[in-house]
């Protein structure tokens, strides 16, 4: 029998601000029970936070100099961040699976991003957001098929989708096809309606699915954060929390083993036996006997898609 432990973590960034963001990291890795874990994973663009006012404010209204600051502590992968994450995941022996906001080198366009580092440190891939939801489209670009990678390690093979991308049917079963284990979903959805996805895709997957939330409260805005009034309306349902959170842990039978946790920052901690994911697979194995290629066919372009594609042109 294989056992992973497993750290789902909640908790609050500090709002467009990477190094502070990057320190926090740091020290939620040193904690012990969280090193005790073989895997840990954070939220969706946890570093350096969510871009809240996509969803309070009018789109393109005023949004100059919030834009500005998330482009410049936007991640390049690689850089000395990355190379940062990687020791912290080093210094505490996990498998550590985290949520950026990255943007190349040069160019403008940022793109959400799964971060994948071996208990090495060493970075092992990323995941770009296929589709940005809704008002997110004002500030990210799209991924492409490149990214749609699963990652083996000694106790299973690790993959998943952001937020709502798990909600697109074909890229799940592109990533089931891969054989994934333990499924992370970073995300920001919130309610008992996410979490009811969650518990279709371990079923539908056979396989254990971790979702992690931010937790932010309004009062937790940099006090010094550029038109602080005007970033978030504290008002209605929002009047304390930016994101309240929603982190839960799942068996390969949709049963929940740990959460949902709202309202706090937490680490929910679960022992995952990896045996159960092929006693699940048993009754239902959706890209095995319980799939009918005879019928139905997936063509997936997983190459990459460069802005430009140089040539060099061949004389004789």
């Amino acid at each position: 029998m294989t056992t992973m432990k497993v750290a789902a973590v909640q908790a609050a960034y500090v709002l467009m601000d990477r190094e502070a963001t990057l320190s926090k990291v740091e020290e939620l890795l040193a904690k012990p029970d969280v090193r005790a874990a073989d895997l840990v994973l954070f939220p969706e663009t946890f570093v350096p936070g969510t871009p809240i006012w996509i969803d309070s404010n009018p789109v393109w209204d005023g949004d100059e100099q919030w834009f500005t600051m998330f482009a410049q502590q936007a991640v390049a992968v690689p850089s000395e961040t990355t190379d940062r994450l990687g020791a912290a995941a080093l210094e505490a022996g996990v498998y550590l699976v985290i949520g950026v906001s990255e943007r190349e080198p040069s160019g403008g366009t940022i793109y959400n991003t799964t971060l994948y580092f071996g208990p090495d440190g060493v970075l092992l891939g990323k995941h770009r957001k296929l589709m940005p939801t809704g008002s997110e489209r004002t500030v990210w670009g799209q991924g492409d098929g490149s990214t749609l990678e699963t990652y083996p390690t000694p106790f299973g093979r690790i993959g998943g989708l952001i937020c709502w991308e798990n909600y697109m049917p074909l890229a799940r079963f592109y990533l089931y096809s891969q054989g994934v284990d333990v499924w992370l979903a970073p995300t920001l959805a919130e309610g008992d309606g996410w979490i009811t996805t969650l518990q279709h895709i371990a079923s539908e997957g056979g396989c254990y699915v971790i979702g992690a939330n931010p937790c932010l409260r309004a009062d937790q805005i940099p006090a010094d954060f550029p038109d602080r009034e005007r970033v978030w309306k504290s008002d209605g349902d929002n009047s304390e929390w930016v994101h309240p959170g929603n982190t839960v842990i799942i068996d390969p039978n949709g049963h929940i083993l740990a959460g949902p946790a709202r309202e706090e920052e937490t680490v929910l901690i679960a022992d995952l036996d990896l045996s159960k994911v092929l006693a699940a697979r048993k009754y239902f194995d959706p890209v095995g006997h319980y799939h009918r290629p005879d019928v139905f066919r997936l063509a997936v372009d997983i190459a990459p898609r460069p802005v430009v594609t140089e040539t060099v042109a061949h004389t004789t």
